[in-house]
């Protein structure tokens, strides 16, 4: 089981240098990865927690998070693609792959918070069409060579957005636990991330499987790495349940507006490793 570890820049915590420096404590500590959340406005249950305290923008801190550290994978869990526009966003993620040398997870999502949809000019019930063009727009502008895409809501002809991946391949993980997402994994994905708990992960994993098996694609070609609570590994038979469900990574976070309640998760997931 590969873990990785969830940094808390969701939980307005004053000091953005110490959340995303949990990165390097994360790698020296033998993690695989570590994940950014990403929302855009205080809206809806994120106001609920937050209030008006700082919920960190993903990508500036996974790029502080990349230069403080060399070997873990940097991660986003999730985009909310409807959120974002896929051209700006395909050179962003390049970007920040030749800069970390290769280590960048797109974790992409079409999110769940319909207020925040309307306050940002986003059609909540349409997200899933738009979802699924904006991979297509990424992945044909980080293919060599001039890229085109004709869809409903994105066109584009011979257009270059360099650079493109250190990567051959830049992974891209689907966040959502329910079919559709599962679809959008099988179809354009390297990774399945849900949120889900090891029962239910369990069950999905039949969905899953029948997903994979229509779209002609290997359950070894795709990662299941499930984002859970720390509380979900209490112990190393609670990840063995984990590797029963079906999961191949565990994605671990904490909870709260302490720090030093998540550097504690940190430690635990770290002794789960050895």
């Amino acid at each position: 089981m590969r873990f990785g570890f969830v940094l808390p820049n969701n939980w307005g915590i004053d000091d953005a240098r110490a959340v995303a420096d949990l990165a390097s404590e994360a790698e020296q500590l033998g993690l695989d990865s570590v994940w950014v959340n990403h929302h855009v406005v205080n809206i809806g249950y994120i106001a609920e927690r937050l209030g008006d305290r700082p919920y960190h923008d993903a990508l500036t801190m996974l790029t502080w998070a990349a230069s403080r550290t060399s070997s873990v994978r940097l991660g986003t869990s999730v985009l909310v693609m409807p959120y974002l526009h896929p051209m700006s966003t395909a050179k962003a993620l390049a970007t920040l792959d030749q800069l970390s040398g290769g280590r960048v997870i797109a974790g992409l999502g079409v999110g769940s918070l319909p207020e925040e949809n309307e306050i940002l000019g986003v059609e909540y019930e349409r997200r899933g069409p738009l979802g699924n063009e904006f991979i297509e727009v990424m992945q044909a502008l980080w293919a060599d060579g001039p890229a085109d895409h004709e869809g409903d809501h994105y066109r584009m002809r011979g257009v270059v957005a360099a650079p493109i991946p250190a990567q051959d391949r830049l992974p891209i993980w689907i966040g959502g636990s329910g079919g559709p997402a599962q679809r959008r994994a099988v179809a354009y994905g390297d990774g399945w991330h849900p949120m889900c708990s090891v029962d239910g992960l369990a069950s999905r994993m039949v969905g899953f499987g029948t997903a994979l098996t229509t779209a002609g694609r290997d359950r070894s070609e795709i990662v299941v790495a499930p984002r859970i609570d720390v509380s979900g590994v209490p112990d190393a038979a609670a990840v063995a349940a984990w590797t029963d469900a079906g999961a191949d990574e565990l994605i671990v976070g904490a909870a709260g507006r302490d720090l030093e309640r998540h550097r504690a998760a940190l430690h635990h997931v770290a002794e789960l490793i050895d």
